[in-house]
């Protein structure tokens, strides 16, 4: 008897059809980028009816495709965009720290690298302050993007939907200073759009004062924000704002090394 789709066996720990499915995108290689479904169900060990609504589900979502001339399926564009998503990253990642180090050495202040998640910025690079009052942030942490210097860089020159996005989530009761009333916050960001960067007066964090600058990919999308932030005491408004050339600077160094160029 044929095991039902939602309770295929994948191995002897999981039970599910996303497992499968997943299994059968893994089965695809340099060698075999074209299977049929009698080649899946003998390499995946199911019945033929099971694969083939597997292949239906990810060739309707995009993660296959049906050569029409074989019958035989291969690796669909979705998942190069969702690689793509990753090779951004990492490329992101070993262009930027260098000029991350630069700008840290040459503010000490705590740097940021973060990158748009959903409505939240997460941070891919912290380099902390080596003074004895900073600003502590972790990878992978996430913050609300509305409230970050980070994610102001980011939505101000994103594309609509995300603030769009943004709006329609609403404000964390734990942030108690930020008002996200829409017409606030487009009025928020359309100064950062003027000016080039992003301020965070005590917004994301108590006693915390932050700017970044947006950091731009060789197809002029906005990807991620590089930030500076510090303490209330040591970081007044003026100092924060004298700190802006630097940030501005690495963020656009950072840009042309991922290919940008200006109009």
């Amino acid at each position: 008897m044929e095991p039902a789709a939602g309770n295929i066996r994948v191995d002897s720990t999981r039970l599910s059809s996303v497992g499968a499915a997943l299994h059968l995108l893994k089965t695809f290689s340099a060698e075999e980028p074209e299977l049929g479904i009698t080649e899946l169900a003998g390499r995946m060990k199911l019945a033929k009816s099971t694969v083939h609504r597997l292949t239906s589900t990810l060739v309707a979502e995009g993660f296959l495709e049906k050569n029409v001339v074989n019958d035989r399926y291969r690796l669909g564009l979705s998942l190069f965009a969702l690689g793509t998503l990753v090779r951004r990253r990492m490329d992101i990642s070993s262009e930027a720290l260098p000029y991350l180090h630069e700008l840290r050495d040459g503010t000490h202040e705590t740097v940021h690298l973060a990158v748009l998640e959903r409505t939240d910025i997460m941070y891919l690079f912290n380099l902390e302050s080596q003074q004895a009052i900073g600003m502590r942030s972790y990878l992978g942490l996430r913050k609300p993007a509305f409230c970050t210097a980070e994610g102001r860089a980011i939505l101000a020159f994103g594309a609509p939907a995300l603030l769009t996005s943004v709006i329609q989530q609403g404000a964390p009761s734990s942030l108690p200073l930020t008002s996200v009333q829409a017409k606030t916050l487009y009025k928020v960001l359309e100064e950062v759009r003027q000016q080039g960067f992003a301020i965070d007066d005590e917004e994301s964090d108590t006693g915390m004062r932050g700017l970044a600058a947006p950091v731009w990919d060789a197809s002029g999308t906005v990807i991620a924000a590089v930030g500076l932030a510090g303490p209330v005491q040591r970081l007044s408004k003026k100092t924060l704002r004298s700190f802006v050339p630097q940030v501005a600077v690495a963020a656009q160094a950072i840009s042309a090394r991922l290919g940008y160029r200006p109009a």
